[in-house]
């Protein structure tokens, strides 16, 4: 096979980049062709997950990771995008392990929402003390998170139309175990949205990620989702992101459970929307960032692996079915790199050595019109 004498150059100049790396003692990642253009057959298509290759190391892993989702009928992924990885001094932007995750979803026929956060240690209070955490964003440093969405939009204009802003920032954990305050996560969308829009003004820019949680106002681990979103919506967010991005975990519950302000179940989803309708902002669209259920064999809040498999395909089907306002489901998690070794490796569909788990043969099927 005759090679262009563009390629020639290409691959010369990048077996000289890989010398270089030898000589220095750099590890060198192997190269993974992107491979030819994929589309996603899929019966529903709102079925997404959660990807988590954030930490994955290995191109062919990210590239594998990402045929598994398309091949198990998913058109929609949701990928963390740490500010602290891609800009880890002021003005210092890296976006190559970035760009390898987005170019080979994307070549996978995937949409990608991208999840930001993670404050860098130069925008942290007293960061050689070591008193703040990655989540911790005081009102001095929005400004330089609406720089980096800026920059993460610029950068991606085109290959991203889809943003979340924060990870549930009505858990205390989530905040930098500062009380949680709405009134402050909407002061930081208003300084994001404007940057974000600036950069591509047809970018989807979602507010919230909230956690559904039960916790009562002034509670320090958190607060209820939905007064969170009430108080959201009173201080002006609605103005400032263009969906709202909800977690729904069903714990032990079927999905078609009907929604109750003292449960926490998947259908409390309905919940948010009914609060958006409310405030005003009936078309605003809802976008599930996490969810499911989880079939560890000892844990409280799981159920059996064939109920799992079953809730799973039902929830998908309710929210193709019923749920007009959500434009994708993305569960919690496709795939971790490595295990976790607790009760979390029973969220995920395949296994860190590429092991499909028997939910994510069933959700294939169903995504292939069969019956489940």
């Amino acid at each position: 096979m005759t090679v262009p004498v563009g390629k020639r150059l290409r691959y010369g100049r990048m077996a000289i980049l890989a010398l270089l790396c030898l000589l220095a003692g750099a590890p060198v990642t192997p190269l993974v062709a992107l491979g030819p253009q994929q589309t996603v057959h899929s019966a529903n298509p709102k079925i997404g997950v959660h990807t988590r290759l954030t930490d994955e190391v290995e191109a062919w892993k990210i590239k594998r990771t990402l045929e598994m989702v398309r091949e198990m009928g998913a058109s929609w992924i949701v990928e963390y995008f740490p500010w602290a990885y891609h800009e880890p001094s002021p003005g210092g932007w890296n976006w190559s392990h970035a760009d390898q995750v987005v170019d080979h979803a994307r070549r996978q026929g995937l949409t990608v929402i991208a999840r930001l956060g993670m404050v860098p240690e130069w925008a942290r209070p007293d960061p050689d003390e070591q008193t703040t955490t990655t989540t911790y964003l005081d009102e001095e440093h929005y400004d330089d998170f609406a720089r980096y969405v800026g920059a993460f939009v610029e950068h991606f204009r085109g290959r991203v139309g889809h943003i979340v802003i924060w990870n549930e920032p009505n858990i205390g954990l989530e905040w930098g175990y500062r009380p949680v305050d709405p009134e402050a996560y909407t002061e930081l969308l208003r300084a994001v949205y404007p940057q974000a829009r600036a950069a591509n003004p047809h970018v989807v820019v979602l507010g919230g990620a909230l956690a559904p949680t039960l916790a009562p106002e002034g509670d320090p681990e958190g607060m209820n989702d939905l007064a969170y979103l009430r108080r959201m919506l009173a201080a002006g967010a609605g103005q400032l992101m263009d969906g709202l991005a909800v977690h729904a975990y069903g714990w032990r519950l079927p999905p078609e459970v009907p929604p109750d302000p003292e449960v926490v179940n998947f259908r409390r989803t309905e919940l948010l929307h009914e609060l958006l309708v409310d405030a005003g902002f009936p078309e605003m669209p809802i976008y599930i960032t996490e969810g499911g259920w989880n079939d560890h064999p000892r844990w409280t809040k799981a159920v059996q692996p064939s109920q799992r498999a079953a809730f799973t395909v039902r929830a998908y089907q309710m929210a193709w079915e019923a749920w007009p306002w959500c434009k994708a489901v993305a569960l919690w998690a496709f795939r971790y790199p490595r295990p976790a070794n607790s009760y979390l490796d029973y969220f995920s569909f395949v296994t860190p050595d590429f092991t499909p788990k028997p939910i994510y043969y069933t959700v294939q099927r169903y995504a292939r019109g069969e019956a489940p």
